[in-house]
């Protein structure tokens, strides 16, 4: 095995660390762990307390094409692989992360800021792409077609598309890798990954099981250092035949234009800017516990988050006291804390995009109820809000929030709310809590969005095409439909003529 970059502990709470050989600060690359040019790095710091968790690899646009060039060399073998050969490979990887879950959950709390419970949950959703795709893999099959042409024998399959740029958000570190990684690689793609900046740690852990698991030298990669630098190298390279990003709308309106002179395969994961609608025919209770959940996990730093809270009028005063009630009694702190439920924002940009828009809230007539200012724990944590009479104009409902405030507000019929939920670029996720059945139904066709979540949230994993309409991104996630990006059909006609 490799050896461990020579390093310094910064943060007490990685000697708790059971393999410390999961801690990388190195980037990896053609089956190597690699350091930046000239000893180029940069530090990953814990949210909670600002202190220095590593010292991480910054590797230049040369560097980001030999992570290109390893990909490329290492496609033809894995591509000719038998799929039940790739398959046994990602369900090592699937069991090495199952077996190393609270090391893997330790670096993500530290590295973003989660509570450690979410980290765990997360570490189990982001190995169950493995499990799934390790599957699926197997199942791409080829289909035969009816000839139209006398004496000719027709077969379209699926073939593999080469090199995948995946490039991920520091929200979900684990799960946004794995879902991209498995699809492409069960499809016989190899990969070049670039995670974010603020938590890399998570990536190269991956990476290291990864190479525990067998994946081959060049087969999977993790690039490390100026997102901008990195990811346009990718996007310039025609032999990256696609990128699958998850991120915000504006970042991925840019990737698009720079792939387009190399015809890119594009996935894309956007924002999402969710309406909660709760009727007055609801279970008061169970609806307020379902807006907590949608709003506040990840303290909010979630493109599935509700961000827009509306409750018909009659319900209004009672979800309004359940929910309050509910807010009141999250606790904050660090994510190494026992019991901490609401964490740090990842950084200062997050806090200063939370104050702006409760200010605009309320100065626009928006009354607070709970929280609006920052949290005693630390600079980067802020208070579980409340926001009620919410008008329409205000910033926190027009822009993804990204923080752990809720915004609410009434409506008056059916057509109405539709309306103003459809009322925006984005269409990632909607939530509906009613009792009617035909209602459901209504608003499952009437409302814009890719994915509708019918007196529940968790709604995600890996039989599910994860993705959104509009602004909020293209392609799916997960789901058979996930592999679809990464492969080419190949039309085969065969004379059969005597």
């Amino acid at each position: 095995m490799t050896a461990v970059f020579a390093r310094t502990v910064f943060h007490e709470a990685l000697a708790r660390l059971g393999d410390p050989h999961l801690l990388r600060e190195l980037a990896y690359v053609g089956g190597r762990w690699v350091a930046g040019r000239g000893g180029s790095s940069f530090p990953v710091t814990d949210p909670a307390s600002a202190a220095t968790l590593a010292h991480v690899a910054a590797l230049d646009g040369d560097q980001t094409a030999q992570a290109v060039d390893a990909a490329a060399e290492a496609f033809p073998a894995w591509r000719d692989r038998l799929p039940q050969e790739r398959a046994a490979i990602l369900r090592k990887w699937h069991a090495l992360m199952l077996e190393a879950r609270e090391d893997l959950a330790l670096l993500m709390t530290l590295e973003q800021g989660k509570p450690l419970a979410e980290s765990r949950g997360e570490i189990d959703y982001a190995a169950s792409f493995i499990e799934w795709y390790a599957e699926e893999g197997k199942r791409l099959n080829a289909e035969s077609v009816t000839s139209h042409l006398p004496d000719a024998e027709m077969i379209v399959r699926r073939e593999a598309l080469g090199v995948v740029g995946i490039v991920t958000p520091w929200n979900f570190p684990s799960a946004m890798i794995t879902r991209k990684a498995a699809a492409a690689l069960a499809a016989g793609c190899t990969v070049v990954a670039h995670p974010s900046s603020e938590t890399p740690l998570s990536a190269l852990a991956l990476a290291e099981l990864g190479e525990r698991a067998g994946l081959p030298a060049g087969v999977f990669n993790v690039v490390t250092g100026d997102a901008a630098t990195i990811v346009g190298r990718m996007n310039a390279d025609p032999r990256v035949r696609a990128m699958s990003f998850t991120g915000s709308t504006e970042i991925g309106r840019r990737i698009a234009a720079e792939s387009a002179p190399t015809m890119k395969r594009l996935v894309m994961e956007l924002g999402g800017h969710a309406p909660l609608i709760v009727f007055a025919d609801a279970d008061i209770d169970r609806a307020a516990d379902i807006a907590v959940n949608a709003k506040f996990a990840t303290s909010g730093q979630d493109c599935l988050a509700a961000n827009r809270i509306y409750v018909e009028r009659p319900a209004l005063a009672a979800f309004t006291r359940a929910f309050e009630a509910r807010i009141a009694a999250l606790k904050v702190g660090p994510g190494l804390e026992p019991g901490s439920e609401i964490g740090p924002l990842m950084h200062e940009r997050a806090i200063a995009k939370v104050e702006e828009q409760v200010a605009d809230a309320v100065k626009r007539g928006a009354k607070l109820l709970a929280g609006g200012k920052r949290h005693k724990a630390g600079p980067l944590f802020y208070e579980p809000t409340l926001l009620v009479d919410v008008p329409d104009d205000a910033l926190i409902m027009r822009e993804e929030t990204f923080g752990p405030v809720a915004a609410v507000t009434a409506f008056d019929g059916e057509a109405e709310v539709v309306a103003r939920a459809n009322d925006t670029e984005y269409g990632l996720v909607a939530y509906v809590v009613t009792e009617n059945g035909a209602r459901q139904m209504r608003l499952s066709r009437a409302l814009e969005y890719g994915m509708v979540a019918i007196n529940r949230v968790k709604i995600t994993g890996g039989p599910i095409p994860f993705g959104g309409w509009k602004q909020s991104g293209l392609g799916r996630e997960g789901s058979r439909h996930g592999m679809e990006a990464f492969t080419e059909l190949k039309y085969l006609c065969i004379d059969t003529a005597a």
